[in-house]
């Protein structure tokens, strides 16, 4: 077996105050704990970019008006020594302990690279468990494009990220119309069981089965190639290079509706192509000793390349809901409810660069007609209530060291918001903390589509050269569309 990091056992802590009767002290859910074991203890990062300067006393008046008032952001994670389970303790909450300002120069030479630098930073050191799991960093410092930065960084334990996005929206409002909540598309969710054709079902049963077999034969022998973007044993451990792409969503948009997909496929079809090239620059360096490449296949045949795709497995907490609760007390859905499948790259060199939307779209099909992210779940939460987290917590572990990257896709709102009084000019979620050197997070806002790259250096030592592939890629397959529509007209492709 692969040697796994020491874990240690969170302490018993004593808060200020009473913390409430028993039913507050709320046991954290089973996939809450997975959080907590090795390989496992992943942190949500994410990077709000402001068209404004950032005024640290609205920053925090805006907070306890409303992060403060959900129930997950004023406790503490305490281990009951009498259970071994670990609760929640409602605990009062002082800002100055989670809120961060750093004295930074107004004139420094090159600022967006201090703030890399200093988001990386965040990367390495963890929460302190004696306080709630959160912090909030405010730099007013001017980049390319944006007057200042709020960075957040929240233990996955507290919420998956879809959940933490939501919450985050709930305490944003519309810069058009400060008083109205912002709005998301809403996600069409496509069950596989809606399909009550024979050969549908069929079909259905097929996928998941495949899904089931690539699953536990990841967990036990099925690895990814040893390409240069997988990480090494450990690689959970090191700090992150966080790299922000910005691109058009009218043009996913304009080779959606030309080829008839999703925005999704489109996206994955990007990455599959900037993953491609960015794998043939990193072999072309190995085999010209890093001396001048020529732009040739240097990529080896048969390259297995998998991403844990990320699948929400119930409807996140409503905008609506959640304000009700911050302003009422009145519950709503909470917690990591994430399933997740096995999605293959198919690395290569191709002549058509709409391959790439074709082979991405065929692969995802596969995924939607089966219940393989389901599957993952239940079958986690059966490990852990049977076996204990620990159990679950190292077979995921296998499963994510396996496969080369994490991957996540979500809609973000399409109006200009203001969050914590500021209003933003992006903002960027990923993770750190996961058993892989490369996660990729996808999230659109206004008419923007925003790349998130996430990168161990010691493995992807040139992550921009990974964004500008992936920009790149999405050219040419643009291009490639309107060549085409030139030819044959708007016919799809």
């Amino acid at each position: 077996m692969d040697a796994l990091p020491t874990y240690r056992a969170l302490k018993p802590i004593k808060t200020g105050r009473d913390g409430g009767n028993d039913e507050e002290r709320q046991p954290l859910s089973p996939m809450a704990r997975l959080f907590h074991e090795p390989g496992s203890n992943v942190y949500i990062v994410g990077i709000f970019g402001s068209k404004t300067k950032i005024y640290p006393d609205v920053a925090k008046a805006s907070l306890v008006n409303s992060l403060l008032k959900h129930p997950r952001f004023s406790s503490l994670q305490v281990l009951d020594e009498d259970t071994g389970e670990i609760k929640w303790v409602a605990t009062e909450v002082n800002l100055d302990d989670h809120v961060v300002v750093p004295e930074v120069e107004s004139n420094m030479e090159s600022p967006d690279k201090f703030v890399e630098d200093y988001i990386s930073n965040l990367t390495k050191p963890k929460l302190d468990k004696s306080k709630p799991l959160w912090d909030l960093h405010l730099l007013n410092i001017k980049t390319s494009e944006s007057e200042g930065i709020i960075v957040y960084r929240v233990h996955h334990s507290i919420g998956d990220g879809m959940s933490i996005m939501s919450l985050l929206l709930a305490c944003s409002r519309k810069v058009s119309d400060p008083m109205a909540l912002p709005t998301i598309p809403e996600m069409k969710k496509s069950s596989p069981m809606k399909a009550i054709g024979f050969w549908s079902a069929l079909q259905v049963i097929w996928n998941t089965v495949v899904g089931v077999f690539l699953f536990v034969g990841t967990t036990l022998f099925l690895k990814d190639t040893e390409t240069p973007i997988k990480g090494p044993p450990g690689v959970e451990n090191n700090p992150r290079r966080i790299i922000k792409l910005t691109t058009s969503l009218d043009d996913v948009k304009l080779v959606k509706n030309a080829m008839n997909a999703t925005i999704n496929d489109v996206v994955l079809g990007v990455t599959q192509a900037g993953l491609s090239r960015y794998l043939n620059r990193r072999y072309g360096e190995r085999e010209n000793d890093k001396g001048p490449m020529k732009w040739k296949n240097y990529l080896p045949k048969n390259i297995r390349l998998r991403a844990t795709f990320f699948v929400n497995i119930r409807p996140s907490a409503g905008i609506q809901d959640l304000v009700a609760m911050m302003e009422k007390g009145s519950p709503a859905r909470w917690g990591n409810e994430i399933g997740y499948v096995l999605l293959p790259f198919t690395i290569g060199l191709r002549e058509d660069p709409l391959d790439y939307i074709h082979q991405a779209k065929a692969a995802i099909n596969r995924k939607k007609a089966s219940l393989e992210s389901l599957f993952s779940y239940i079958f986690t939460k059966f490990l852990i209530k049977v076996f204990g987290s620990k159990v679950a917590g190292y077979l995921n572990y296998k499963i994510f060291s396996n496969t080369t990257l994490w991957f996540s896709n979500v809609p973000g709102t399409e109006d200009e918001i203001a969050y914590c009084g500021h209003e933003l000019a992006y903002y960027a979620p990923t993770c750190c903390g996961q058993p892989n050197a490369l996660m990729i997070h996808v999230i659109s806002y206004t008419n923007k589509l925003i790349f998130v790259i996430s990168a161990d250096e010691g493995t992807i030592p040139d992550p921009h050269q990974l964004s500008e592939d992936l920009e790149e890629s999405l050219k040419l397959i643009k291009a490639a569309v309107l060549a085409r529509q030139q030819i044959n007209g708007p016919a799809r492709l």
